[in-house]
């Protein structure tokens, strides 16, 4: 599905949809297939697993003196060497949770070994989960609570609203998805954007300092937007020589043209995702594994492109 997304892209680029001047990013936590009860946390899989090898440790005991009174009263011919059903699902489950154990440690150790930790020290946080229906899915915050699902990512160009990139992670942060987003661009249409709009979510001065090296102008909002409070008024003169990358684009989000540029971020990419989860009503994904996810995803903003296509062309 990747691969038509890109094909539609292409043929929206050649038909004047895009023009990659000012892209817009943002991120939206959509509900996986699998339910938030079905996931279970570090803390508890430890818990769990020797509490299940007591359960089986007892059970085997009771077998065991089973079938050493079946070998008295029938004889110790009999065969009778099928699993009983309450020991079969508890090593099932203890199979389950050993592995989504094992999962979450092998994720600790990766993180460690990144950040220049001792891999083999790392532990996972009592507080991370996995889900057993969806192992590939996370724990995601919304504004209307929790749910098991995926972050999926889209960058949309601020010409006709058409998707010029997209991708599927399991991460919660947007910060790690800039990049990415911008390589897509990259790699897809040959060219890259003049600027990058982006929320607070995406702001690190690793990403501003990678957008300047591409000659990327960034717009990335340094904290959290405000909804009321006073105005702030227009910088004026040349900034200061020792102010931070923060502060610097701190500094040039409150000029006329930052304040106009940045505002375009709610009628560029906000309205693409409120046309897809309100308008299209897609609101959980059906499948199941990262990349079967990032297909679906894919197919939908595929089909939004597709129809910005029809719409333009209706207009000629």
């Amino acid at each position: 599905m990747s691969g038509l997304f890109e094909q539609v892209l292409k043929v929206c680029q050649a038909s004047g949809l895009v023009k990659l001047g000012h892209v817009a990013l943002d991120g939206t936590k959509i509900k996986a297939n699998a339910s938030k009860h079905k996931a279970m946390s570090y803390g508890r899989m430890v818990e769990k697993e020797k509490a299940l090898r007591k359960e089986i440790q007892t059970i085997l005991r009771r077998a065991e003196a089973a079938d050493t009174e079946d070998d008295r009263l029938h004889g110790s011919d009999h065969q009778g060497e099928e699993l009983p059903a309450e020991l079969a699902c508890r090593e099932t489950r203890l199979k389950k949770i050993r592995e989504a154990k094992a999962a979450l440690e092998a994720e600790a150790r990766e993180e460690a070994e990144a950040n220049g930790k001792d891999p083999e020290t790392a532990k996972p946080p009592t507080s991370a989960q996995r889900s057993f229906t969806d192992p590939e899915s996370r724990i995601q915050k919304t504004p209307d609570g929790f749910i098991q699902g995926h972050n999926a990512q889209v960058a949309v160009d601020d010409l006709f609203q058409s998707i010029v990139a997209q991708h599927v992670t399991s991460a919660s942060p947007d910060v790690q998805q800039l990049q990415p987003s911008v390589a897509s661009i990259e790699r897809t249409l040959e060219c890259r954007p003049q600027a990058i709009v982006a929320d607070a979510g995406y702001f690190s001065e690793a990403n501003l300092r990678a957008l300047e090296k591409k000659k990327i102008e960034p717009f990335i909002n340094p904290q959290k937007e405000k909804h009321s409070g006073p105005t702030v008024s227009s910088p004026r003169g040349r900034p200061p020589g020792n102010l931070t990358l923060r502060q610097r684009m701190a500094r040039k989000l409150r000029t006329a043209y930052g304040r106009k540029t940045y505002s375009r971020r709610k009628v560029v990419v906000e309205p693409v995702l409120g046309q897809i989860k309100q308008a299209r009503g897609f609101r959980q994904f059906l499948r199941r594994g990262l990349r079967r996810v990032g297909h679906e995803w894919a197919l939908v903003c595929t089909a939004h492109n597709l129809l910005k296509l029809r719409t333009a062309l209706a207009m000629i």
